[in-house]
């Protein structure tokens, strides 16, 4: 009897309002029991995720946060075929960058020969990682909350490289304002407005008094002042950053 489990994860909202997508290998969901299968199904849906089934090299693919994760579950180690699971797994390896494999490892002695297998078949540490298990309800919710994590991870990257953007804009902006109040009788709304309707440092020298007075609110003198500015050195070489 499996019993479903909410897992302890931060939630990663999509437009949808799923944590994310899991897809199934179809040639995987054939080989289990229908009654792991609706275990999956329901654990899935108790975690906010989506299920597809997709014929798929990999067992599972979960797209958490914009990034890929991919597994490999074993659910029945049998000592005879492992050559054909570690074979796969090396096959694998090398197409995904996000790639880890699950086995299910009830007993001593499977336990042993997966430990022999591993290093008889050259596997390198942490590629992939291994995550041995001893349960079917275990594995699955510890791919859950693999993916899961992998995707926070990848989201809270991309807040921190948005807010570091920001950041710079800000630190940008106020070198601008600097640079810009410098020119006699500039003040801060007038260099918000050349900033919003002309741009950069650059593009404002270029301006004529015309173009600018078409384009913010400074009156004729303050855009004869910010054209000459930047063309005569008596004014460009006078005032100083405050």
């Amino acid at each position: 009897m499996y019993h479903i489990l909410m897992i302890d994860v931060f939630p990663i909202e999509s437009d949808a309002g799923y944590s994310g997508v899991c897809i199934m290998s179809t040639t995987w969901k054939d080989a289990q029991h229908p009654s792991f299968i609706t275990f999956i199904a329901c654990f899935l849906d108790a975690n906010s995720y989506r299920l597809s089934f997709t014929p798929i090299a990999p067992d599972f693919i979960f797209n958490c946060g914009g990034l890929s994760v991919a597994f490999i579950f074993v659910t029945n180690w049998d000592f005879e075929d492992t050559a054909s699971i570690f074979s796969r797994i090396q096959k694998l390896k090398g197409q995904f960058a996000n790639f880890y494999v699950v086995v299910t490892l009830p007993t001593k002695d499977q336990h042993d020969s997966f430990i022999r297998s591993y290093f008889k078949y050259g596997m390198e540490l942490g590629r992939p990682t291994f995550m041995p298990v001893q349960d079917l309800e275990m594995g699955f919710e510890k791919i859950v909350k693999v993916a899961h994590a992998r995707g926070v991870c990848k989201r809270q990257d991309a807040i921190a490289k948005l807010r570091a953007e920001r950041e710079k804009s800000a630190r940008s902006l106020d070198v601008f304002i600097k640079v810009v109040t410098s020119i006699p009788g500039i003040d801060n709304h007038d260099a918000n407005a050349l900033n919003q309707a002309i741009g950069s440092i650059e593009a404002i020298a270029k301006a004529s008094k015309e173009y600018i007075m078409e384009n913010t609110d400074l009156s004729a003198e303050k855009a004869e002042t910010v054209a000459k500015f930047f063309r005569d050195p008596k004014y460009y070489l006078g005032p100083k950053i405050k």
